[in-house]
């Protein structure tokens, strides 16, 4: 068993839904960049999708997942990391190894909620998104967000960015980064936001929805913007958000998840509660034509670097109380 100070190499099995999430491999390569060994088990792959919205795996996946964890759990590991809710019950119920239990938002404060919560009491560390996700499992939670890769994240010139997507170089673009049809993102109300400021906004102001692009992709998008507007029924900690203000793009946003707590001292940027605070703070940045120097609040307290410490520090904490 590893403990803190010890020469060996720490060695960690993932559980994850899917192993194609963009910050899950983000969160792995920060790790291994610290020398720790990740392997990875995955739920099986989803079943084909016939539209946006069919995109729940039929119970039997997770099933056998759990008894693959299990016997996997048998190997050279010294601790095991579940990551989101689903993955807990593979985790807390395998009689070998120590547990980290993330929870990532909707797994929390969604439909699986309760397993989360249950699962989280044998867990041996926790770690959530924010602080509303660690007061709403009323345990002690580690908050440690998803990070930013800011050598990707980052400040490149807007017209070249535009020339590169073909945008119009003189319209106004508030970016959504987000499936319309993704119901907790809730495009509806951004419709109605920028709805109601394009009636008050003298030129062309287009609300752009951005999905299903390659990750390396997106700081075009993100630059290419003059705002990013994010309306979640509920988040944990968006990335979305992190890789605006990486690029110094800024940000409108529902008082959700830890949106606060990363707009806190981003100017011009907005947090509202209400249709109308969330029109002024578009149409406000919008006029004044402005970019927050954001990019620095993210390299010191979201970067990838960061978050990918913050975990090992946890690791070690749970191996050194065995």
């Amino acid at each position: 068993m590893v403990t803190e100070g010890h020469d060996e190499q720490l060695r960690v099995l993932n559980l994850v839904t899917s192993r194609e999430s963009t910050f899950f491999r983000q969160q792995v390569r920060s790790l291994e960049q610290r020398g720790i060994a990740c392997t990875t088990l995955a739920v099986s792959p989803k079943r084909p999708k016939t539209n946006e919205k069919a995109e729940t795996r039929p119970v039997t996946d997770y099933i056998r997942f759990f008894s693959s964890a299990t016997k996997e759990s048998f190997g050279d590991y010294d601790l095991i990391h579940a990551n989101s809710g689903l993955t807990a019950p593979g985790a807390v119920f395998q009689p070998n190894l120590p547990v980290v239990l993330s929870l990532w938002g909707s797994d929390l404060m969604g439909t699986f909620g309760p397993i989360s919560k249950l699962c989280a009491r044998y867990a041996d560390a926790v770690i959530v998104m924010s602080q509303e996700m660690a007061d709403e499992l009323g345990r002690d939670c580690h908050v440690i967000p998803h990070g930013v890769d800011t050598t990707r994240f980052k400040p490149i010139d807007r017209g070249e960015a535009r020339e590169a997507l073909g945008w119009d170089q003189d319209a106004t673009y508030v970016l959504f980064p987000y499936a319309a049809s993704k119901e907790v993102k809730n495009f509806p109300r951004a419709e109605r936001i920028v709805g109601a400021a394009r009636e008050q906004f003298d030129g062309t102001l287009n609300l752009q929805t951005v999905y299903r692009v390659p990750h390396e992709q997106m700081p075009l998008y993100m630059n290419a913007a003059d705002v990013l507007l994010l309306t979640s029924k509920r988040e944990g900690s968006p990335n979305a958000t992190k890789e605006a203000l990486a690029c110094n793009l800024p940000v409108v946003a529902a008082a959700v998840g830890d949106l606060r707590d990363q707009l806190q001292g981003i100017s011009p940027s907005t947090v509202g509660e209400t249709d109308e605070e969330l029109i002024d703070g578009l149409l406000s940045i919008i006029e004044s034509g402005k970019r927050p120097e954001s990019r620095e609040k993210v390299i010191h307290e979201m970067s990838a670097e960061r978050m990918g410490k913050r975990i090992h520090e946890v690791y070690e904490h749970v191996l050194s109380k065995r």
